[in-house]
């Protein structure tokens, strides 16, 4: 299982803050990120987002069992238990 530790930041592309995108063998992935605004980040806290795609070419799912929006407030243990969630997640299927 991934784990916050393997999560890998860089600058977002907004130009404030950082994000790591990681996808899972089940198709859907997580875009992890921190910035000083809403969701803790001046806090030292985390937003996660699930997603689908790749990495260049992805967007939010708002329908898992997980979570119906993103997710704030959370810490780096937090962020990993939500990773182990989603990638217990049955496969993503696409709609046609």
């Amino acid at each position: 299982m991934k784990k916050f530790d393997d999560l890998v930041f860089n600058s977002h592309p907004a130009g404030f803050g950082k994000q790591a995108i990681i996808f899972f063998d089940n198709g859907f992935g997580v875009s992890v990120v921190i910035y000083p605004f809403p969701y803790g980040g001046s806090q030292g806290f985390y937003k996660l987002a699930v997603i689908t795609g790749d990495k260049d070419n992805f967007s939010i799912t708002y329908s898992t069992p997980i979570t119906n929006d993103v997710l704030g407030y959370l810490s780096e243990r937090e962020v990993t238990r939500v990773m182990e969630k989603v990638q217990k997640l049955a496969p993503f299927k696409k709609e046609k």
